[in-house]
C-alpha cells in the first residue's frame, strides 16, 4: 500500500518563517497527500501567507489562540476521523512548527523508516540550527542554516527531566546513527496514524491542558506505554530557527538568565507541564525506584521558583484544579497499556 502523508503545521504570527517553510514543503521529493493549516488568530501577514501556498491545502482559522496543543488537536481529530474503515498502519501524521525548513528528502527518510519498522510509532528527523543574521536590517537579514545540532530526539534523565538531545553541539557526525530515542521534538515529528489513535483519549491526541510546552514529552510517554517505540533517523534533516547557540551548550546562570527572559506565563506552562507529565505518565513502581533522581529534580524546580520565579508556583498551586483530568487521563494510559515498568525504565539514562 502507497503510504498517505498528511502535514499539519499551527500558526502564530510567523510571517518571517513561513515563506521558507513552505518553499521547502514545494520541494519535497514525497508529496504530502494533505496539507492543514491551523492559524491561531495572527495579526501579521501570516494568513495571507498561507492562503497563496495553493496546492489543495486546508486552512482553519481561529479568532484566539488555542496553543500548540488546541490546534493540533483539531487538525488531528479531521483527518483521523476521515480514515473510516481505511487501515491506519501505513498512514502518517507530519507536525511541524512554523520556523522549521525541511529539505528536500526530509519526508521521504522519515516515511521509508517508518514502513521499514512497523512497531515504531514515531520518528524524528536530525534538526539543526537555523538563524536569522541582520535581523534587524530589512535589506541584508536572511537566513543562515548553520551546522549546529538543535536536537536529535527527546532525552530522558533519571530525575525525569527532558532535554534536546545534542542540543548545541556542532555536527560531527557524532549524531549519524540511527537509534532508538524516547520521542521526537514537537517542532518536528512523523507519527504513525495507528499509534495516535492507540493513545487518543476523547478525540485529543496532545493533552489540551497543556496549552504550550511539553506536550511531545507526554504524547512520546503514552506512546511507549502503548507498546510503540520511536526512531531517530539521521538520514532526515531538517532545520529550526533557535538561535545559533543552544542551552546546553551554556553555563548555568546563562540558563537562568535566559529562562527569566521568557514571558512568565510560558515559564510557567514549562514547569507545570513538566510535573502533570510525570504524574499522568510515571508508574508508582518506576516513581519509587527512582524516587532520590526526582525529589532532587522537584526540590530544585520549587526553590528555584520560590527566589526567582514566585508566579510559577501560583501557577503551580491553581494547576491542582487539573488533578481530576490527571487522574482520568492516567487511567486511560495504564488501562491499555502493553509494556511493563522495566521495559519503560531503560529509557530514562
Amino acid at each position: 500500500m502507497k503510504p498517505l502523508v498528511a502535514f499539519h503545521v499551527v500558526t502564530w504570527n510567523g510571517e518571517r518563517y513561513i515563506p521558507e517553510l513552505l518553499d521547502s514543503l514545494r520541494t519535497q521529493t514525497l508529496a504530502p497527500t494533505t496539507v492543514r493549516f491551523v492559524d491561531n488568530a495572527s495579526t501579521d501577514r501570516t494568513r495571507s501567507l498561507l492562503e497563496a501556498y495553493g496546492g489543495g491545502a486546508t486552512m482553519i482559522r481561529h479568532i484566539r489562540n488555542l496553543g500548540f496543543a488546541g490546534g493540533h488537536n483539531q487538525a488531528f481529530r479531521l483527518f483521523l476521523d476521515k480514515l473510516g474503515e481505511q487501515d491506519p498502519t501505513h498512514v502518517y501524521v507530519a507536525v511541524v512548527n512554523q520556523d522549521v525548513i525541511l529539505t528536500p528528502t526530509t519526508l521521504e527518510k522519515l516515511v521509508e523508516a517508518m514502513e521499514a519498522h512497523p512497531h515504531v510509532g514515531s520518528v524524528q528527523p536530525k534538526l539543526l540550527r537555523a538563524y536569522i543574521e541582520h535581523a534587524g536590517d530589512d535589506v541584508f537579514a536572511h537566513t543562515v542554516c548553520a551546522e549546529r545540532i538543535d536536537s536529535t530526539g527527546i532525552k530522558a534523565t533519571h530525575g525525569r527531566e527532558f532535554f534536546d538531545r545534542g542540543a548545541g553541539a556542532l555536527d560531527e557526525g557524532q549524531f549519524d546513527e540511527k537509534r532508538e530515542i524516547f520521542g521526537p521534538t514537537g517542532a518536528c515529528a512523523l507519527y504513525r496514524a495507528r499509534a495516535l489513535l492507540d493513545v487518543r483519549v476523547d478525540e485529543t491526541v496532545f493533552d489540551p491542558t497543556f496549552f504550550m510546552y511539553r506536550e511531545d514529552v507526554d504524547l512520546a510517554w503514552r506512546l511507549q506505554w502503548a507498546g510503540w517505540d520511536s526512531l531517530f533517523v539521521p538520514e532526515a534533516v531538517a532545520y529550526h530557527h533557535r538561535g545559533l547557540f543552544a542551552p546546553a551548550s551554556s553555563g548555568w546562570l546563562e540558563r537562568i538568565a535566559r529562562r527569566r527572559a521568557k514571558h512568565r506565563r510560558l515559564a510557567a506552562y514549562s514547569t507545570r507541564n513538566l510535573f502533570l507529565s510525570i504524574l499522568k505518565n510515571e508508574s508508582f513502581l518506576n516513581m519509587i525506584l527512582a524516587w532520590p533522581w526526582i525529589l532532587f529534580m522537584v526540590l530544585r524546580q520549587v526553590l528555584y521558583s520560590l527566589f526567582f520565579e514566585p508566579w510559577v508556583c501560583v501557577e503551580l498551586c491553581l494547576s491542582t484544579r487539573l488533578l481530576p483530568h490527571v487522574v482520568r487521563m492516567r487511567r486511560a494510559t495504564f488501562r491499555s497499556a502493553k509494556r511493563r515498568s522495566s521495559a519503560l525504565r531503560r529509557l530514562f539514562r
